[in-house]
């Protein structure tokens, strides 16, 4: 008998889908009836394909079912799990970044569980602006003149760039273009947000000089991105934030900085390593600064911009914010995870991610 009369011989001896579906009857109530289908014709692909290699099957129709009963065990499970992080990666991307307390979800929840003032003016009974829940008190804990919310921290340098410097040439450090996770580019989202990159100095270093040379009557803005884990050691020098905010406001151009990780609490009150907050580059005189509420923040995924209210207003009012904007779910996550910076006691009991962080190593070993 030839290779190919055994693969086809082979092929019936495989199950139909309705003889599948017949003998797994009982098992099949916890999803849509078409999510099954689509998985058993999934397996029953795969068992083709690994006769067609040649593997020896001893009992294909023993060997199919057990296929089908772990795929449909998978599709009756909820996707989305609770796991154990033993990594030693507080915000570990992977497993959903800052993890949340119970206590400051819950707060959130009772706001979103039936109807909200998400886009109301409760005193007016008139249309209201959902950024208003959670502009005041980014203003006050940043010291910004006005904020603004979009879903993510990519979004928000995309909205920022387009709104503040479409068609218009982006000034930024060739040591500060880099890459992220996700293959996220700063380069390729200063061209998707229709701007022109102009590249400044050197990978190692970048003198003020070098951003003073290069603007020019269409220049958009100067661009600076926070290199996150990335760092160039050694042989290197940077422009300070304030001679960079002063030349941008000496040409009239908009600073944008991109910081990541954006920090609102004096971290040495929490014993943890000195880094610089956002107030302290809003008082340099950066015009926007946009960072991430999933970080060290420690609140849902979010892109947060402070800055000054022209530009705030204006990227307000670019079309592409209404596509960015997040939803009621984060913004209430977030209201309640700002509040907890207004008192030093609900940082400690509330904001986990800062709590994580202070863990001492005996704390860890008795949890391990």
């Amino acid at each position: 008998m030839s290779s190919s009369d055994k693969v086809r011989g082979a092929f019936k001896e495989i199950p139909s889908v309705d003889t599948i579906l017949e003998y797994f009857k009982d098992q099949l109530h916890s999803a849509p009836y078409a999510a099954y289908i689509i998985a058993i014709r999934s397996v029953l692909d795969a068992v083709r394909w690994e006769i067609k290699d040649g593997s020896q099957i001893s009992n294909i129709l023993e060997f199919t079912y057990n296929k089908v009963s772990i795929a449909l065990e998978s599709v009756s499970e909820i996707n989305l799990k609770q796991v154990i992080n033993g990594t030693g990666i507080i915000l570990h991307t992977g497993l959903g970044r800052a993890p949340l307390s119970k206590e400051l979800v819950d707060r959130a929840l009772q706001k979103i569980l039936h109807y909200s003032n998400l886009e109301l003016d409760l005193p007016s009974g008139k249309r209201g602006e959902r950024n208003d829940h959670v502009e005041s008190l980014l203003t006050a804990l940043t010291g910004s003149e006005a904020s603004l919310v979009v879903n993510n921290n990519a979004a928000a340098v995309l909205l920022m760039l387009n709104a503040l410097a479409e068609g218009k040439e982006v000034l930024i450090s060739r040591g500060e273009q880099v890459e992220i996770g996700g293959s996220f580019r700063i380069p390729d989202v200063i061209r998707k947000s229709g701007c022109i990159m102009v590249e400044v100095g050197t990978t190692n270093k970048t003198h003020l000089k070098d951003y003073e040379n290069a603007v020019t009557t269409n220049t958009g803005a100067i661009l600076v991105a926070h290199t996150s884990n990335y760092k160039v050691m050694g042989f290197t020098e940077s422009v300070e934030m304030t001679e960079l905010c002063n030349l941008a406001k000496k040409k009239k151009i908009p600073l944008i900085l991109d910081l990541g990780c954006g920090i609102i609490a004096d971290f040495k009150k929490l014993n943890l390593p000195h880094e610089p907050t956002v107030q302290s580059y809003i008082k340099s005189g950066a015009g926007v600064v946009s960072f991430s509420g999933d970080k060290l923040l420690g609140g849902p995924q979010a892109g947060i911009i402070c800055g000054k209210k022209n530009l705030i207003r204006k990227i307000h009012k670019n079309p592409l914010y209404r596509a960015l904007r997040s939803d009621k779910f984060s913004y209430a996550v977030l209201e309640a995870t700002l509040r907890t910076y207004l008192t030093p006691t609900e940082i400690q009991d509330e904001n986990l991610s800062l709590t994580l962080f202070n863990r001492s190593r005996e704390d860890l070993i008795k949890i391990a």
